[in-house]
């Protein structure tokens, strides 16, 4: 049983600490949902945040093999949980510059099965769109303005209007029977659920592609909003699109097969 909620590693073991960490900077995170014990690519989450560990903190690599098994073992096989790992670096006039690993246990929110988008007013403002991490409290402000405009995601744009992602997820579309998502032209962060999704279309039949579109060209379409916790949520309207959305035809055979990848964690 966990005693706390936020854990340092020490190089063997994670260690209870408070949530105050002064002259330090959130340099790189991943969660994922656990469900009685059972997730989804915990490999894969694994692995994304150790290349950003590679890059920022290389030093601490030998350590994040022991990291990530004492991550997984103290994770709750009974109930809902949302576990986040973290990178911690030191303020770059601070020293010595410290590099530090964290895992925060977090109880998992209620789960959508659907969702309103709206469009933030302004060209994405975050810094490092590739990492989640260092714009992740930016993240969170752009999707509680969604919430004050009656939506549940922002949907972020270029300068030049062009869709990238959602502030905390992100959003692929059908054209007919083609599933489509932003192409790499856009600055969008690898999105572990969008992986699945193509993957899982491509082994089904169905063609995919990537494309370079404004929200004005997904009007009547199939819009999906993706995220490790959630899954699969159907876009049932985007407030300030000013045309409906379209019916989600392949949402829920899809999300049937997504279940079907959740594994046992140990």
């Amino acid at each position: 049983m966990l005693e706390g909620e936020f854990f340092r590693f020490d190089g063997t073991a994670l260690i209870p600490c408070a949530d105050t960490v002064s002259e330090v900077r959130l340099a790189a995170a991943d969660s994922w949902l656990v469900e009685d014990g059972r997730t989804r690519s915990l490999d894969a989450h694994y692995s994304r945040f150790g290349a950003w560990v590679a890059e920022f903190a290389p030093e601490l690599m030998p350590s994040l093999p022991a990291f990530t098994e004492a991550v997984t073992n103290v994770i709750p096989l009974e109930g809902n949980w949302n576990p986040r790992i973290e990178l911690h670096l030191a303020c770059e006039d601070s020293s010595p510059k410290v590099a530090t690993l964290y895992f925060r246990h977090r109880s998992a929110p209620e789960l959508q099965r659907t969702a309103r988008l709206w469009t933030l007013d302004e060209p994405d403002p975050r810094a490092i769109p590739r990492v989640k991490g260092p714009d992740l409290s930016l993240g969170m402000q752009i999707r509680r303005k969604a919430i004050v405009h009656n939506a549940d995601e922002a949907a972020l744009l270029t300068a030049d209007g062009y869709l990238e992602e959602g502030a905390l997820s992100a959003i692929v579309w059908w054209r007919g029977d083609v599933l489509c998502a932003p192409d790499d032209s856009t600055p969008w962060l690898e999105s572990i659920t969008r992986n699945e999704v193509f993957a899982l279309a491509q082994a089904m039949g169905y063609q995919t592609r990537v494309e370079r579109v404004k929200p004005a060209d997904l009007v009547g379409l199939e819009i999906w909003v993706l995220s490790s916790l959630h899954g699969i949520r159907p876009v049932t309207e985007w407030v300030n699109l000013g045309s409906p959305v379209g019916p989600a035809k392949h949402a829920e055979s899809f999300q049937k097969r997504m279940r079907m990848l959740s594994r046992q964690i140990r």
